[in-house]
């Protein structure tokens, strides 16, 4: 029978693309009936979907760790045209990971023992891949989980950065608090020596002042006389005190003015002090806004969805697994022992080939297969040949050389006698 007479219908390309994405075999595919052919597209197919799906869960991952950052709530933001190139990048690159990995898996799998029923050894045997498709399940539904409950996901995340930015700022007014104390109590103590400076200023001009009185007062009631010793006196005193003041003032000149300017620094500080709680203000807004990445949105999606992320895990881990297990309860069709009978043949070609041999246990029939490798054991059988030959060749070089001796030995005794000493360097047998 040709292969026009067993086809049913010719494949499309997209069930082609299908066969390659279950790892089958087109040549054999085409050969099949289409119960075989059925089932491998459609394992084909859940292959292809989870790779897209994948692609897609990436670049939602993606765009939430390295997408702009802002209110949860706020629709307007943006990502840049760079930004949303790289996540396309990565969208592809990572379908393409997960997709490469499940058709490995997939293909990798085999049937066990080609009944619908898994078995414990089965399974264990598939332990390892289904590991690893449980792994790529919480891997690819996560982002997606996260994406389908966004609105709700949104409204929880916005209360929480407004509360986090509420707590921070209530910490920065207690911080600006302490350091507002803390300028007022600089502020208060350069002000009181400023203070007590001029205050010594002050005692000495009213003393001045107050000479200055008596000496007009004097020269008023007695200026028909001139100015007398008394007018001098008190001008003198004038003097001393003028000079005790100027004296006051040049000890006291460079601490003054570091007080006036560590006062006026002070001042500074304070009046910059709002500006500098709305710039704080700012940075926590900012930080509260960093909350918004990917594990911050899946821990609230577990609050507050319920049974919905694990719905939706369970969907994804059984697209993921289901055809691992769908392989493991096929059935070996038409398109199995085609392969099989394939591989078979070519196997016996390279001089490969298996025996199988049954025995009656104490536990029932037991099955042992032995492969045996025909080029492996004629390379052996040669060697053994060669070597026994070689130790013939070698027994026959030592009798030669031992029946030579004797001769030697009964023709010449007197080579091989030897006495004393001589007998050690003069041995010759």
């Amino acid at each position: 029978m040709n292969y026009q007479d067993n086809q049913i219908e010719k494949p499309h390309w997209t069930t082609k693309f299908l066969w390659w994405c279950a790892g089958a075999d087109p040549y054999f595919m085409r050969l099949a009936p289409m119960q075989d052919r059925v089932k491998y597209a459609g394992i084909g197919g859940i292959v292809l979907c989870t790779g897209l799906l994948a692609g897609v869960s990436g670049a939602f991952a993606f765009h939430t760790i390295f997408g702009p950052k802002g209110d949860a709530n706020d629709y307007s933001l943006t990502a840049s045209i760079g930004m949303q190139i790289a996540t396309m990048i990565f969208a592809v690159v990572w379908g393409l990971v997960i997709f490469n990995l499940d058709r490995f898996i997939i293909s990798s799998t085999g049937k066990g023992d080609g009944t619908d029923a898994i078995t414990w050894k089965e399974f264990g045997q598939a332990l390892p891949r289904i590991i690893i498709a449980l792994i790529l399940g919480f891997a690819i539904s996560s982002p997606l989980e996260i994406k389908i409950l966004e609105s709700e996901i949104n409204s929880e995340l916005s209360k929480f950065q407004a509360e986090y930015a509420e707590d921070l700022n209530k910490q920065t007014d207690l911080l600006f608090k302490q350091k507002r104390t803390g300028l007022e109590k600089d502020k208060a103590e350069y002000e009181g020596k400023v203070t007590e400076y001029e205050k010594g200023l002050t005692t000495f001009d009213t003393g001045i002042d107050e000479l200055v009185s008596k000496q007009q007062a004097e020269m008023q009631d007695k200026r028909a006389y001139g100015f007398g010793p008394v007018a001098q006196k008190m001008q003198n005193d004038i003097e001393t005190k003028r000079g005790e003041k100027d004296k006051y003032v040049n000890e006291k000149r460079t601490s003054v003015e570091s007080w006036r300017k560590q006062l006026d620094q002070v001042n500074t500080k304070i009046n910059t002090l709002a500006d500098d709680l709305r710039i704080e203000y700012k940075e926590n807004e900012q930080k509260a806004h960093g909350y918004d990445g990917l594990l911050k949105r899946i821990q609230i999606s577990h609050e507050i969805g319920g049974m919905v992320p694990w719905l939706i895990l369970m969907v994804f881990l059984c697209i993921e697994m289901g055809p691992i297990f769908f392989k493991m309860m096929m059935t070996k069709g038409v398109y199995d022992f085609m392969v099989e009978n394939y591989n078979h043949s070519r196997n016996v070609e390279n001089g490969i080939y298996r025996e199988d041999y049954i025995y009656e246990g104490k536990n029932g029939v037991i099955h042992m297969e032995k492969w045996r490798y025909l080029e492996v054991e004629s390379a052996k059988l040669e060697k053994e040949e060669k070597t026994k030959k070689q130790d013939e060749i070698n027994t026959t070089i030592i009798n030669k050389w031992g029946e030579s001796k004797k001769q030697d030995v009964a023709i010449n005794p007197q080579k091989y006698f030897t006495e004393g000493d001589e007998s050690a360097v003069n041995n010759n047998a």
